[in-house]
């Protein structure tokens, strides 16, 4: 795809190109983890959450693989890269949030799309974050195999595949990618078939594959590598020998060497013996690499269980680090080499690269557990997206303390902990029920707001029917003719309910003119002779009224109205109004603008 830059040896003599890190991103179900077993040949859906990578892995493809992958797309010769680092990420937080000198950490990213079903909720965030970061990328149009007639051809490029199958499944796939390229421009990426893109860093590359035959795949690999040749071949120039930089993946048990962190080196090399600091639960931990163990190529770093023991490792490449005290480290907390600088320079860089991991608090809020930095960031900034406020935001598992903490809070709908991706330990469960506190654990950070937001709704709901029953409600009635049962004592009369509801032992008023007069109290209603609580709009019955007489006071054919308190007025109009219905609405727009025609500022 590209001719190599001549000027690529000096830069191999200045230091080196490092692997370009690839992040893979898309919508719940849409393949990610897929195509990435199919790029390694394992199976790491198995076992994983619901089936959806929840934590992160990366996998070394080197070029020597994706030339023989890609077949005749890719000529070795061309290209000076080593090869690609993907980092499988269970979605776009951990891509958002997992930084490099506060940039993300990847440096292309694939997004992945369902052609079925096109953008989604998640694929939408995806987009955000990828025009946030700046991050190239290319459009990975999967399950092309599962077009109504396709013939498939197992690893085969897609344009070779795709003109052996039908006009008509050409034309269907067609439209399903047309209808992609469409919601790409539709949020501002001009965008194309792969073959047709001339200029990538203007338009974005749709390469339709399948994760299920590997067909396209080819076609992937040819164009990352291509990509990251053309356009990051200056950013891929690292000083090689320098201190290792890197970021922590994740922090693992690892037989016989104890609390281990996975990593990615980004920059400069990190070997055994090395002194380095990494982030942690409370401040920089400075310890001494005890073991580098490696993956094999394409082996993903969290499922393969036999690692090679190593002297040093260069960026860009995943490692697992051995070393003491690394129970606090964190995921997503930066890694750093020492060697010939000052101890407590090189504290003072991660501490500044921790503060930039910053969630903010309010005094009322929820409780936040995760179970990485990244996490906990992504969490809190989904939160404040949806203007829920946040009390406390920690890493770790959910603690008696931290029910503690949210039974603190003063609002029903913030005695709640949501936890994401951690585990809640037993007496902390026992607290939560205990305290009347709800704990919300779930592995997908969108799902886990959603559960919650279902149970303020419920709460919401609750109170608002609560208020409405402890509120009187607006209802205009009139008096029929010839329905006066009883003159006074109470009063007896048949009535036609206009709007709204009327009910038991509410007071009723007359206006005359604007100005309102209470006539009395409506004691009962009867429905054909029944007893009822109310009665609503279009309904015939028969109600007494305690204090006026018929023929004085209130009069056949008189229009009469439930008496509204001012307070209950301005809570219906301002607070409820979406809560009553259309005619008793009616009712209060009606009874409003009397009271104003007589004092414009009455219940507001």
């Amino acid at each position: 795809m590209s001719e190599p830059d001549s000027h690529a040896d000096d830069d191999a003599d200045a230091g080196g190109l490092r692997t370009p890190i690839v992040a893979v991103l898309g919508h719940v179900d849409h393949g990610k983890t897929s195509l990435l077993d199919k790029i390694r040949g394992s199976a790491v859906t198995a076992g994983e959450s619901g089936a959806i990578t929840q934590h992160i892995g990366s996998t070394a493809v080197p070029l020597d693989v994706i030339s023989s992958m890609a077949g005749d797309l890719v000529d070795p010769t061309d290209f000076d890269l080593p090869g690609l680092l993907f980092i499988d990420t269970p979605g776009h937080h951990s891509f958002s949030t997992l930084r490099s000198r506060g940039g993300a950490l990847a440096d292309i990213a694939i997004l992945v799309v369902d052609v079925n079903d096109g953008f989604q909720p998640q694929t939408m965030e995806a987009i955000d974050i990828l025009k946030r970061t700046q991050t190239p990328f290319i459009v990975a149009a999967n399950k092309i195999d599962t077009v109504p007639g396709w013939n498939p051809n197992e690893g085969e490029p897609v344009r070779v595949s795709k003109e052996k199958q039908s006009d008509r499944v050409q034309g269907d796939l067609d439209e399903k990618l047309y209808e992609i390229i469409g919601q790409l421009s539709d949020n501002g990426f001009s965008a194309d078939m792969y073959w047709r893109v001339q200029d990538f860093q203007n338009n974005i590359g749709v390469v339709p594959v399948s994760a299920e035959t590997g067909e396209g795949v080819p076609d992937l690999l040819t164009v990352m590598m291509g990509l990251s040749q053309r356009y990051l071949k200056e950013e891929m120039s690292i000083d090689v020998g320098g201190p290792g930089v890197g970021t922590v993946l994740e922090v693992t048990d690892a037989r016989g060497f104890g609390t281990t962190v996975d990593a990615v080196v980004y920059d400069g090399t990190i070997s055994e013996d090395d002194e380095i600091v990494v982030g942690g639960l409370d401040g920089p931990i400075v310890t001494e690499v005890r073991a580098l163990l490696k993956p094999q190529p394409l082996a993903e770093i969290r499922t393969e269980k036999q690692f090679e023991r190593v002297e040093s490792v260069a960026a860009a490449d995943g490692v697992k680090i051995a070393a003491p005290d690394l129970d606090d480290a964190m995921a997503g907390a930066p890694v750093r080499v020492v060697r010939d600088r000052d101890v407590d320079e090189v504290i003072l860089e991660v501490e500044e690269e921790l503060a930039g991991f910053e969630v903010s608090t309010a005094e009322e809020g929820v409780v936040i557990k995760a179970d990485t930095l990244g996490s906990l960031e992504a969490l809190s900034g989904t939160l404040e997206e949806h203007e829920i406020p946040v009390m406390r935001a920690e890493v770790g598992d959910v603690a008696p303390r931290d029910v503690r903490v949210a039974e603190t809070a003063g609002e029903p709908i913030n005695r709640a902990v949501l936890a994401f991706g951690v585990d809640t330990l037993d007496d902390a469960e026992r607290l939560a029920d205990q305290e009347d506190v709800e704990i919300f654990a779930d592995d997908v950070i969108y799902q886990l707001i959603e559960h919650y937001e279902d149970h303020v709704e419920a709460i919401e709901t609750a109170q608002q029917d609560q208020i409405l029953d402890n509120i009187t409600r607006p209802a205009r009635f009139q008096i029929l003719q010839d329905h006066t049962f009883r003159q006074s004592d109470p009063a007896v009369v048949g009535v036609e309910i206009l709007a709204g509801r009327i009910k038991r032992n509410s007071n009723v008023a007359l206006f005359d003119g604007d100005e309102p007069e209470r006539v009395g109290h409506l004691k009962s209603i009867q429905d054909e002779g029944e007893d009822v609580d109310e009665a609503g709009r279009g309904d015939r019955v028969a109600v007494s009224i305690d204090g006026p007489t018929v023929g004085r006071q209130i009069e056949e054919g008189d229009e009469l109205w439930t008496e509204l308190p001012e307070k209950h007025a301005k809570i219906l109009e301002q607070e409820l109004k979406e809560d009553i219905t259309g005619d008793e609405r009616e009712a209060l727009s009606q009874y409003l603008e009397k009271q104003r025609n007589r004092d414009p500022f009455w219940g507001k």
